[in-house]
């Protein structure tokens, strides 16, 4: 899992409330988590969330992601965003 990615604002934007409902429910560390996140995410990934990342954040409350606003894209002029964990 790539914890920073650039991509247009309104995708970043979507995207940030989904990842930190995973980590809140990873840092939970309980099997009933790590069964509702391999619903979602292949074992690679529920393994670094629940192993990796989740204790990183053990005493923060949320806000785990953060946006950091990019020029437009030259081709269509969208604008873009890097969204990326908080470390």
């Amino acid at each position: 899992m790539h914890e920073k990615i650039k991509t247009t604002e309104a995708k970043a934007k979507a995207v940030a409330p989904f990842a930190d409902k995973c980590i809140t429910r990873a840092k939970d560390g309980k099997i009933h988590s790590r069964r509702l996140l391999a619903g979602v995410f292949s074992p690679n990934i529920v393994k670094k969330l629940m192993d990796d990342i989740a204790p990183r954040y053990k005493e923060r409350r949320g806000g785990y992601t953060r946006i950091i606003k990019l020029g437009p894209r030259k081709s269509d002029g969208a604008k873009m965003a890097v969204i990326e964990l908080v470390k």
